[in-house]
């Protein structure tokens, strides 16, 4: 049977679908997944795999694919990271037939990317991408899709949409946010380079990116003109989002849980982050019941954390709205609805100040980030303005520190080097650093003696 393509593959395949769950790192799995369905969710895809573990590695193709085979979660569509042709088809070769197409990442902007070398960093990698989207697609028996990150240069998305296409990819999520666009400057997606891709290309697009309600996803869909809406931190705070309702976290926390005892094993870490998502709002208020959820042990501790937020929600809805607490919320915090970021100075995309822009930027008056904070708090004292930190003279030999009485300009360790080679003495140093003349005397001595 011929490999469906393009526009038929989405029709027949996938089914038509429009309201799609985001691959996320150990929070879109069977459970998650299964739930989303239930609520409006018509594909999945799968959390983004390693390609080069999955290859070699069986346990992890157990653990994160073939365990969490279910007849109801289909379609589905499997994502991997990788940075080699022939790892990622061998790897893909594994996968393909527990889903129905496979994803290459190109949008992950995170750290462990930048270190791994994968998702939005190999985006100026064109020649690569297209030589590892062409294999795929001559060796898979499955279509191969990709979810990819803007440009900031419209044009630039435009031609690297079509590049990718070409090569064979047969169907395209835009994530509309450049690859700076994450943590504190996540800010707004653009829509607008969204729709020139849809425009440009002749295969079926996805849209990533602003989705918080219903109305989100249908003003997304008349705005870009593509296929369908993709989800992810939206989802995470209500898995009814695409249904158009905001069910009490409860109601969603308890269904989820009750998912997760009929599709075992499910790793206790992910469905702990779970429960802190969908109850985001309410553990800044009950922040003993934050410790207690952090640190439940098993399945059942966790039911009972969250039986203990419903019951005191319950309580909070019996009393007078002038008695109950005031969040600022656009709903009582007890329902489902999204967490919105505090708005960042940049909301034009092209306006977006790259990584090096923000290091070599004034970050005097910049928060520090939540590991430097919480070093501040053990460290009142601590500096961490580069201007005022002490400099060091450094070491002529490695660039490290220098010994404060090397006469030498060296450090301690070039120092007893030079010392031994050259039979030098560094008066500065103490004599176990530095191997003086009379210690080196000592040593002959005890050799010829010991002889």
């Amino acid at each position: 049977m011929a490999k469906l393509q393009g526009f038929e593959f989405w029709k027949k395949t996938l089914q038509s679908a429009k309201y799609i769950l985001a691959p996320m790192v150990e929070q879109s799995e069977l459970a998650w997944r299964l739930l989303s369905r239930r609520h409006g969710i018509q594909l999945c895809y799968t959390p983004m795999l390693h390609a080069q573990v999955f290859l070699r590695d069986a346990n992890y193709r157990r653990e994160n694919l073939y365990n969490d085979v279910s007849p109801e979660d289909r379609p589905l569509i499997t994502q991997f990271c990788a940075n080699d042709p022939e790892v990622f088809v061998q790897a893909a070769l594994l996968a393909q037939d527990y889903c129905d197409a496979i994803d290459l990442n190109l949008g992950c902007p995170q750290m462990i990317a930048k270190r791994g070398h994968y998702g939005v960093f190999l985006q100026d990698e064109w020649e690569l991408l297209e030589r590892m989207i062409q294999l795929a697609n001559e060796k898979l028996s499955v279509p191969i899709t990709c979810k990819i990150r803007v440009f900031p240069e419209l044009e630039k998305t435009v031609k690297y949409a079509k590049m990718l296409e070409r090569a064979g990819c047969q169907l395209l999520t835009v994530h509309g946010r450049t690859k700076d666009q994450k943590g504190a400057q996540t800010g707004v997606a653009s829509w607008e380079h969204i729709k020139a891709v849809r425009d440009a290309v002749s295969i079926p697009v996805f849209a990533n990116g602003n989705i918080q309600h219903l109305t989100d996803v249908q003003r997304c869909l008349d705005e870009t003109g593509v296929q369908g809406v993709m989800s992810a931190e939206g989802n995470l705070h209500n898995p009814a989002l695409f249904e158009g309702c905001s069910p009490p976290v409860w109601e969603m926390a308890e269904e989820y849980l009750e998912v997760v005892q009929k599709h075992p094993p499910c790793t206790l870490s992910f469905v702990r982050a779970h429960l802190f998502k969908l109850w985001h709002h309410t553990l800044q208020i009950h922040q003993d019941l934050r410790e207690e959820l952090a640190k439940a042990k098993n399945l059942a501790g966790l039911e009972e954390v969250n039986r203990q937020l419903k019951q005191r929600c319950q309580e909070e809805m019996a009393k007078d709205e002038s008695e109950r607490h005031q969040t600022g919320l656009p709903f009582p915090h007890w329902i489902c609805q999204p967490y919105v970021r505090p708005p960042t100075t940049t909301q034009n995309i092209e306006d977006t100040p790259s990584r090096g822009a923000l290091e070599d930027s004034d970050s005097s008056n910049d928060p520090l980030s939540k590991n430097k904070q919480k070093k501040k708090a053990r460290n009142p004292h601590k500096n961490f303005c580069p201007e005022l930190k002490p400099k060091y003279i450094k070491c002529e030999q490695c660039g490290n520190p220098k010994g404060n009485k090397c006469v030498f300009n060296l450090c301690r360790g070039c120092c007893k080097k030079k010392a031994f080679k050259e039979v030098a003495d560094c008066p500065g140093e103490s004599q176990p650093v530095c191997f003086s003349v009379w210690n080196m005397e000592i040593i002959y001595t005890l050799v010829i003696f010991i002889s």
